[in-house]
């Protein structure tokens, strides 16, 4: 294994994903191959001088192989001469949305849908069933809930093309369920440019309207901190000694805990403040790229982008629980959450053209921060009369570097693709604190009328919710990556494809998390026990163990006062002591076989097979880590079919069938309690998770009316035996457990139609009338009876019957019965002038199983009305875009609820979203 990664070091090779195919004649610029031999028929060179401008426009696509292969007709448009089944968003179609980032762009393809932060489902399936590729590369992921990296993080700007591919073939990884989601970033630009661009934009509810922030540092503004809240040498010596020696808190003397406490609550990340009228958000970003000619016939092009975006969002959050009788709410809470979202990105990359053949190097870097500060008033029906207020002040950092060279070369009938890289994603989470308030409202109680924070662990019922609590988190992850592709013509109608891809990811990840704990001191109250002084009464013992501050006021920091630090005994509890840390990692062999066969000019057969060797693993560490250690091995041979038949000119029809896999993701696998900000839930995973085999089938008919309007109807089937469901634990966090099988059926619908309005005259001269729908029925069961499943229970493994984690007949997560999208636009064909409408609907779908006779907890995302409106003009010679965007016009909720059996709706995280309103523009000089 060792020699392997050497190898993949050294020779910076990737995975070999070529497009299923043959290439007879490939372009100039490496992207895209066309059979110029296959039909015998004379070309109508009037027919392919009216398609020159459509073949100038084919999309910049870099996948493994080094081109685009398609079947065996003239047509450049890759989504119908693909021998797979493919979507395909150009530079102009990313544009068109007015998304700014690729997320956004994608929730607008034939099933796919966008899911919290940027996760992207293909056909409902969770993202561990899609895959997600750069430049035909791997990512690795900065989240622990996301096997790929969330795509919100990628702005459009840096992208040339995004290509979806839903049929699976032989040359792409095995992990492939919905399908694999490629991104090609620019390279060589046809001419010199310089674009600035910025934008200011607001939503209806946090643009001037109220808000919380805390200090934090002086630089948080840009997503980067100065250097505030790096660990001190005392917490850190701590961190470090515990995990090596196993230095627990319980062995050390009071001086060394209290040096200790004293770091956990630095005031500048403990004092909550109310900003008042917020800022409306901004962005700026700079782009430039140019090319020259080197040698006879070389060509080098350099592109450089940097993006900066701020922006503020509140979200007034509704969360319940229902009581046992299951007719009232045992808690229910109103959470107020402003997240400061900043992003900062920026993209380097130089492309060599020369002859045939294609190098690239491309060198990304993203960076994506958030800072959380929110402050949540709750009931609980056990203490009726006592009112609650939560406070939370979180940085959470994640960062994507990633570094990759691509050489794609063809030699007559020969064809070979080198590709390889390197690339590291952190996530930081330093200094998340959270406070808890109890006002008694007991007249019997002293101080009753105020909010308190009990650090004794004891006192009345009320107090006892209360406490101070701050953890801390980091993640990174490192993946290495190589492979060879060989691409032969061993006949006008036949090739062959052969390749080699190694992938070696491995994880080390953290957290610990603190809750602090005071009793008095009575030495230092009365440190000689001089007997004029009288004895302490019992009774003000408690409250000195209590935080006082006054409603509104709310100053935790002042726990360690310095007036009043000494009055104590400090303590600290840390939760989570026995899984503090882990390591993570996946180490790939692949190999593949292809071929392509054209029997007759209108039929193509293209097929293979993939054996992936993969192992697998998680590693408690720690001296004093008691959770189980798991190593996965398996090998897998996994065949793929695809049969494409044109039986007119205008008409086709494709079948596929195929095996593929989807393993546990890093996180599914370690039990380590990890805390969403986004959804206020925890999670553990679970490491007796197996991985998922999938059976998939499709067939599909496409109808082109011209090369831009087209019209398809498919129908597909999966059968998913150990699929990977979350449920709802019974202490309250969210787990991981197979279930026996699941199916998953469906069908989709597709139209895409530009007509030209120049017959209407006068205005509509040069006006065409866009129009782009496509909807997607997806129906998904489980089958579960009474076989044993294991889940993960403090560390150990237990067997359940799956029928009591899992219903039999429950859809699967993630999974929406009905996606719909609809684009209507007006454009200019002469100049940029366009106004788009975008609705989109989702229908119900379940985010977790629940327990208990409870029923699973349902997002409902329901409609989407989006207007985006650009305008192209010139000032002195310089091209101006200006753009207007109104996002969400409808103003639909974020919804994720239960309904009891008592029909008692029970909402676990919903909120108005509000409307965005954003004004841009960008100068190319």
């Amino acid at each position: 294994m060792t020699t392997a990664k050497q190898l993949a070091g050294l020779l910076l090779l990737t995975t070999a994903l070529t497009f299923p195919g043959m290439a007879y004649a490939q372009g100039t610029n490496g992207n895209a191959a066309v059979d110029a031999e296959a039909d015998e028929e004379p070309i109508d060179q009037s027919a392919d001088a009216a398609n020159e401008e459509d073949q100038a426009d084919v999309p910049e696509i870099s996948v493994p192989g080094g081109a685009i292969i398609v079947t065996g007709r003239r047509q450049r448009d890759i989504t119908r001469s693909s021998s797979q089944v493919v979507s395909v968003l150009s530079t102009e179609e990313i544009a068109r949305t007015g998304e700014g980032d690729i997320a956004g762009a994608l929730g607008r393809v034939t099933g796919l849908s966008v899911v919290g932060n940027g996760r992207v489902y293909v056909r409902g399936l969770g993202d561990r069933y899609s895959l997600a590729l750069l430049n035909g590369l791997p990512l690795p992921s900065p989240e622990p809930l996301s096997r790929v990296v969330p795509l919100d993080i990628f702005p459009t700007n840096v992208i040339a093309s995004s290509l979806v591919q839903k049929t699976y073939s032989p040359n792409f990884p095995g992990e492939f369920g919905g399908g694999v989601i490629n991104l090609t970033t620019r390279a060589v630009p046809d001419e010199t440019f310089l674009t600035i661009s910025g934008s200011i934009s607001g939503d209806t509810e946090t643009t001037f309207q109220n808000g919380y922030a805390y200090y934090g540092s002086s630089s948080d503004w840009t997503g980067f901190d100065s250097g505030a809240r790096d660990i001190p040498d005392v917490l850190r010596n701590y961190l470090d000694d515990s995990i090596a020696n196993g230095t627990s808190i319980g062995s050390m003397n009071q001086s060394q805990i209290e040096d200790l406490a004293w770091t956990l609550t630095p005031r500048r990340f403990a004092t909550l403040q109310i900003i008042g009228e917020q800022r409306p958000n901004f962005s700026g970003g700079l782009s430039a790229g140019t090319s020259l000619d080197v040698g006879d016939d070389g060509r080098l092009g350099l592109v450089l982008s940097a993006n900066l975006s701020n922006s503020l969002n509140n979200r007034e959050i509704t969360r319940q629980e229902a009581g046992n009788a299951n007719t009232d709410y045992s808690r229910y809470e109103n959470d107020f959450v402003t997240d400061n979202h900043i992003l900062a990105n920026a993209l380097f990359s130089a492309g060599y053209e020369f002859d045939d053949h294609v190098i690239r190097w491309t060198n990304l870097f993203i960076r994506d921060t958030v800072k959380q500060a929110s402050l949540a008033s709750y009931k609980i029906a056990d203490v009726a009369e006592a009112d609650f207020l939560r406070q939370n002040t979180g940085w959470y950092e994640r960062q994507l570097i990633d570094s990759q060279l691509v050489g794609e070369f063809k030699f007559d009938k020969l064809s070979l693709d080198v590709r390889g890289g390197y690339a590291r994603t952190d996530r930081r989470a330093p200094y998340n604190l959270t406070y808890i308030y109890a006002k008694t409202n007991n007249a019997a109680d002293t101080y009753g009328d105020y909010y308190r924070v009990d650090l004794s662990g004891s006192g009345q019922q009320a107090l006892q919710e209360s406490g101070v609590q701050v953890s801390f988190s980091d993640l990174n992850e490192e993946l290495w990556y190589g492979g060879l592709d060989l691409s032969y013509e061993m006949a006008d109608n036949l090739s062959a494809t052969v390749g080699y891809a190694y992938t070696d990811t491995s994880r080390y990840t953290e957290r610990r998390a603190f809750q602090l704990r005071a009793s008095v001191d009575l030495n230092f109250l009365n440190p000689d026990g001089d007997p004029d002084i009288p004895p302490l009464d019992p009774a003000a013992i408690p409250a000195l163990q209590q935080i006082l501050t006054a409603a509104g006021t709310r100053s935790p920091w002042l726990l360690f006062n310095a007036a009043t630090f000494n009055m104590f005994n400090v303590n600290l509890l840390e939760s989570g002591s026995t899984t503090p840390a882990f390591g993570a990692g996946l180490t790939i062999h692949a190999g593949y076989g292809q071929l392509q066969w054209l029997p007759a000019p209108s039929v193509t057969v293209q097929g293979g097979v993939r054996f992936e060797s993969a192992e697998q693993s998680s590693t408690p560490i720690g001296a004093n880590n008691t959770a189980t250690a798991r190593v996965n091995k398996k090998d897998y041979f996994l065949p793929g079919l695809t049969l494409t038949w044109e039986p007119a000119d205008d008409f086709q029809l494709r079948a596929s069938g195929s095996r593929t896999i989807a393993r546990p993701q890093f996180r599914e696998l370690i039990s380590q309690i990890y805390f969403d900000p986004e959804t206020n839930r925890s999670y553990s995973g679970n490491p007796n998770l197996n991985d998922s085999e999938l059976l998939n089938f499709e067939a599909r008919g496409e109808y082109y009316l011209n090369s831009q309007s087209r019209f398809s109807l498919a129908g597909f089937y999966k059968k998913i035996d150990n699929p990977i469901e979350a449920f709802l634990a019974g202490d309250g966090t969210i787990s991981y457990a197979n279930a026996p099988s699941a199916t998953l059926y469906g069908a989709e619908l597709e139209a895409q139609l530009f007509q030209d309005l120049s017959d209407w005259g006068g205005w509509f001269e040069t006006k065409q009338l866009v129009l782009v729908g496509n909807y997607t029925y997806t129906q998904s069961s489980l089958k579960v009876g009474s076989e044993t499943i294991l889940i993960d229970q403090g560390g150990n493994a237990s067997e359940f019957p799956a029928n009591q984690i899992f219903t039999d007949g429950a859809p699967l997560i993630g999974q929406s019965d009905h996606l719909v999208n609809l684009q209507l636009g007006f454009e200019d064909t002469d100049k940029l002038q366009q106004l788009t409408f975008l609705v989109s609907y989702s229908s119900e779908r379940p985010t977790y199983r629940s327990q208990g006779g409870l029923p699973d907890v349902i997002e409902k995302p329901g409609v989407s009305l989006d207007i985006v409106a650009r305008q192209g003009f010139t000032i002195k010679g310089k091209e101006i875009e200006a753009k207007f965007e109104a996002r969400n016009v409808l103003g639909t909720r974020h919804q994720e609820y239960q309904v009891n059996a008592a029909g008692l709706r029970i909402d676990n995280n919903t909120y108005d979203v509000g409307t965005t309103f954003a004004i841009s523009l960008s100068a190319t000089l």
